[in-house]
Order: C-alpha cells, then sequence, then structure tokens
C-alpha cells in the first residue's frame, strides 16, 4: 500500500500571519484604493459602508472619497459575484469573475423551479435585458415587467431568475460615500460600455500564470490575496465546486504544506509567510469582511470557542482583531465606538485598541476628523 505523501506542516498561528500579510492587515499598505480593490479580488458589499471599513483597516491615508470616485468613475462597480453575494469589484475583475460564479447562480435558478413553471428563462434573459438596458430599473420593476409576460409564476421567483442569469450591477449613487439611493439596476456592459478586448475579459495575466484556463488565474490570484489554502477554501471563497482539476494543473508550480489536521494546503513559491511571532496590530473589520468568509476552515482566524459570536440571527457585527484574530466586536453610532472584548485585555492593549478606535474616526466620521470622537468599552447588540 502506498504511504501518504506529508508536507511541511503550517500551525494555526503561521496560517494566520500569513493570511494576515495578504490580506493587508499586518501593516497598512501604500497602495491605491483601485489596486487594493483588485488585489484583494474584490470587498464584500452587502451593505454600502463596510468596503470603505475594509479599505480603511488595510490602507495608509484611505479616505472614503478615494474609494467613492472609483465608484462615480465606473472604475469599480457593486454586483453579484462570489457566494451569490454583492462584492465591490474593478470592472475589469467583474467581467473576469461574474463568468467564473454563473455556473454556480444558474443552480441557484434551479431552487426556485417551482414558481419558473412555464417560464422560458431564455425569453426571461431578453425581456430583461431589454427592460434594465433601456434604464436603470429597481429590483421591483423588475418583477413587475416580468409579471406582465408571466402573470402565473412566483414574482421572487422571476426576479431571482433576472438577478441570477444576467450579469447586473447597481449604479450610482449606490454605493458611493455621503450619498443615498435606492438599488437600481442595468447589465454591465450598458454600465462600463462593451468590451471591445480580444480576450473577451479574461483577466491580465500574472508572470508565470497559465495561459489558457482563466480559472487558473483566479486561482493564482486567489491564493496571493487568502492563501495558503485548500481546495475547499477556494471553493468556500468562490461558491463553487469542481475547483480540484485546476489546482491539480497548478500543482507542479506551486508549493504544497499541510495544516494540523493533514489537510492539504497549497501555495505561490513567491508568496510571503512571516514568522508566526510577527506583531499584529488590532485591527477594526466591517460586517460581512471576506477575511472571515474565504475559508473552510477559518479557525486561521477565528478560534472554535467564538464560533457564532461574530452574528446574531441574520445579523452580522463588526469585528475586531486581536493579535491577528478574532477578539471582539464594535458599534459606531455617530462618532461614539463601543468596543466589546471577548477576553480581559492587559491595559497596553486597551490603549493600542483605542487608538485604532480614535484613527478610524479621525478617517472615518466628520466629528471624529473635528476631534469630537469617543471610544468606550461595553457591550454591543442587544
Amino acid at each position: 500500500m502506498a504511504s501518504r505523501t506529508t508536507y511541511p506542516v503550517l500551525d494555526t498561528r503561521s496560517l494566520n500571519r500569513a493570511t494576515l500579510a495578504r490580506q493587508l492587515l499586518l501593516s497598512r499598505a501604500e497602495m491605491s484604493a483601485r489596486d487594493a480593490v483588485e488585489h484583494l479580488l474584490g470587498l464584500q458589499a452587502q451593505n454600502v459602508k463596510p468596503p470603505y471599513f475594509q479599505l480603511h483597516a488595510r490602507l495608509a491615508g484611505f479616505r472614503p472619497a478615494e474609494l467613492a470616485g472609483l465608484m462615480e468613475a465606473r472604475e469599480v462597480v457593486r454586483m453579484v459575484t462570489m457566494r451569490s453575494t454583492i462584492h465591490t469589484h474593478t470592472a475589469q475583475d467583474a467581467r473576469t469573475l461574474r463568468p467564473l460564479v454563473q455556473p454556480a447562480r444558474d443552480r441557484e435558478v434551479a431552487y426556485f423551479r417551482k414558481g419558473l413553471v412555464g417560464v422560458d428563462l431564455e425569453r426571461l434573459d431578453a425581456c430583461a435585458r431589454a427592460f434594465v438596458e433601456a434604464e436603470p430599473r429597481t429590483m421591483g420593476e423588475i418583477r413587475q415587467e416580468l409579471l406582465e409576460h408571466w402573470p402565473d409564476a412566483d414574482p421572487q421567483s422571476l426576479a431571482v431568475a433576472a438577478r441570477c442569469r444576467l450579469p447586473l450591477v447597481q449604479v450610482t449613487p449606490r454605493g458611493v460615500w455621503g450619498l443615498s439611493g435606492q438599488v437600481r439596476l442595468t447589465t454591465l456592459d450598458t454600465w462600463l460600455g462593451p468590451d471591445a478586448r480580444p480576450d473577451n475579459g479574461e483577466a491580465r495575466p500574472h508572470p508565470g500564470s497559465p495561459q489558457t484556463h482563466p480559472v487558473d488565474r483566479v486561482v493564482l490570484r486567489y491564493l496571493r490575496a487568502f492563501g495558503p489554502a485548500s481546495v475547499k477554501d477556494m471553493q468556500t471563497w468562490a461558491g463553487l465546486t469542481r475547483l480540484r482539476e485546476a489546482f491539480e494543473r497548478l500543482r507542479p508550480g506551486l508549493d504544497v504544506f499541510q495544516d494540523e489536521n493533514g489537510v492539504e494546503l497549497f501555495d505561490l513559491p513567491d508568496a510571503v509567510r512571516p514568522d508566526p511571532d510577527t506583531p499584529a496590530p488590532p485591527r477594526f473589520l466591517p460586517e460581512f469582511d471576506n477575511l472571515l468568509l474565504s475559508h473552510a476552515d477559518r479557525s486561521r482566524v477565528l478560534a472554535p470557542e467564538l464560533k457564532g459570536r461574530t452574528w446574531r440571527g441574520n445579523q452580522a457585527y463588526r469585528t475586531l482583531l486581536l493579535d491577528g484574530f478574532l477578539g471582539g466586536l464594535w458599534m459606531l453610532d455617530g462618532a461614539a465606538l463601543t468596543v466589546e472584548l471577548f477576553r480581559p485585555a492587559s491595559k497596553a492593549l486597551r490603549a493600542q485598541i483605542t487608538a485604532e478606535a480614535q484613527a478610524l474616526l479621525a478617517a472615518m466620521t466628520p466629528e471624529g476628523a473635528d476631534g469630537n470622537g469617543s471610544v468606550r468599552f461595553g457591550p454591543v447588540g442587544g
């Protein structure tokens, strides 16, 4: 019987520090907001403000106006991609990543088949596309339009089918810091203009990356932003299955490790893997940060005994990293920031947390910029 190949072991703390470095959370990067959105393969954006707080935690000197300007210039967009959730992507990544996850969106439509009896999905595509390309529409308006064609169908199922089958983007002012507006949707090509490049919108290959498999390029980028990682880790991030074939194609050019449970992990040979004792400063992350959502095994950031502490019902709390791991929750009310710690903290650590909180208030709230922000320690949420 052939013995199983063994690889160097990366313990939890080593994985933590490597992932934090890729996520720009060990030290703030001197990087533009656009380059950061690209490097991170997008920002989870179920709500409007989280992408701004994600970049504040990661970039030196970040101000919300920088990302807002990219939104208004259509250099970044908000749309459904990974895990059927809204993400903020660069325009180019929107063209690349939406086709990658389209099979999962097609499967999602199947869950609503009972409400779509008698509906020709190809005709639904054409009707919905013509409607939203005439002018951006709300989901309610899309629902009503499709009901005109299929009055006996379930309205919600019709809307879900359009959302899944078409590459719809949320148009501004939705997503622009300091502005408000309903979610209005049009197609990606209508918002950005048709993609005339001969590569049909595939991402620029990174040096040394394969030239023939678009999914392989995304695997390499995922590892650069989230690695070292297993096949299941990337499948969790993308909301896809059957990615093993891509990893196997890439295996000859990758470093291979295993975690403490023997799970095979892949990484880029030139990727940074800091010393596990590298200091990790406190970082305030918004709800739905991809750091906490993009691995099948989240123990590299989330201790098993804290599982479930970042949610109550369907509400996600904002999270605080301490020494690189989940250490508490936080809440912002105007320019008053409340921190709930999961464990007692020394006076020195509380001072570090307070300094980081005050930096957040100064950069992200008008009152904080005027020196009127406040930080307190206490319970968060009900």
